[in-house]
């Protein structure tokens, strides 16, 4: 059946927003964009939002690296952290909403904003210091929020955490094991969040660097994080329904950092026999080198290729048998 703008924005109305209460009122009142097919009546609850494409700091308006992934009507995932990242999600969902944070590396622009959005969660169990009471060192939160990261990452975050100290909250000293559960991941050995089946496989960067096959009843996503070119990703990108990948040169590099251009990605999403391939991780916003980008891809990819912009969202469905 073919669905058109107004049948998907009441779908969304109907089945989607009632079942996704954390999102923000503006969020729940605007639908996604849906594919115009939705075969055998079905409704596609997994989604990809960008909170942040640039690599590097932020720059010109956007967020470093950071993704919203939803898969069925309740698991929310972040991907990456990247500074500026934490502003852009407090526009579109509450911090305590998320299920899951992943973290793809250890570099500044993949996960900084962590501290601030642990140091948000604590601030609401934490009453105002009060003349004559003992500093507050301890809160209790309804519950702890995930966050998988690579093997080291936890002494790295608390040595973070303890940079910034506040003598009479010390408890906001303490993100890393008041407002986060902390899970050392290892490369090949997938784990379940939600609705979601989560795949980390090392990939090729100066610090290491897994990229995540995340998969649904209603499709499967790729990320890269940060990689240069290395038959790993291709095996991990076999078959995905969107691939979401880094371009971040202009032109191919086989060096020691790590990094992909735009004919890099297309290569991966074309031999891999993706679905679609969303670009990211930019160093500028110029429209004409990202038009450049996206041109070089599609010139090598069959598939729709898109550049990633803020606050973009794309739909992760199985189109090979949700259009029959």
């Amino acid at each position: 059946m073919v669905c058109d703008w107004t049948t998907q924005s009441r779908l969304w109305h109907l089945f989607i927003a009632p079942k996704v209460p954390h999102l923000k009122a503006d969020s729940r009142r605007i639908p996604p964009c849906f594919p115009a097919s939705c075969g055998r009546n079905r409704v596609f609850l997994m989604e990809l939002t960008i909170l942040g494409c640039r690599s590097g700091m932020p720059a010109d308006g956007q967020a470093s690296s950071g993704y919203l992934v939803t898969a069925g009507a309740d698991t929310t995932l972040l991907l990456d952290c990247g500074p500026g990242v934490a502003t852009a999600l407090s526009g579109l969902c509450a911090f305590d909403a998320l299920d899951a944070v992943l973290i793809t590396h250890v570099h500044l622009d993949h996960c900084y904003d962590l501290l601030p959005i642990g140091k948000a969660l604590l601030s609401a169990g934490l009453r105002y210091p009060v003349d004559g009471e003992p500093p507050q060192d301890d809160v209790r939160l309804a519950r702890r929020i995930p966050l998988y990261v690579p093997a080291g990452a936890r002494a790295l975050l608390t040595q973070l955490a303890a940079l910034f100290p506040v003598a009479t909250v010390p408890a906001l000293d303490r993100a890393f094991d008041l407002a986060f559960d902390v899970h050392e991941y290892d490369p090949g050995q997938p784990f379940a969040v939600g609705a979601a089946q989560v795949e980390p496989e090392l990939l090729a960067h100066a610090a290491p660097n897994c990229g995540f096959r995340i998969t649904s009843a209603d499709g499967t996503l790729v990320y890269t994080g940060d990689t240069g070119r290395t038959d790993a990703l291709r095996r991990l990108a076999r078959d995905a329904d969107l691939l979401l990948a880094e371009c971040t040169l202009a032109a191919p590099d086989s060096g020691p950092h790590g990094h992909l251009c735009a004919e890099d990605a297309a290569e991966v999403a074309h031999r891999a026999g993706a679905g679609q391939l969303v670009l990211t991780h930019f160093s500028s916003a110029d429209p004409g080198q990202l038009e450049l980008f996206r041109d070089s891809a599609a010139a090598l990819f069959a598939g729709p290729v898109h550049v990633a912009t803020p606050y973009a969202r794309f739909p992760i469905h199985q189109a090979r048998e949700a259009l029959q």
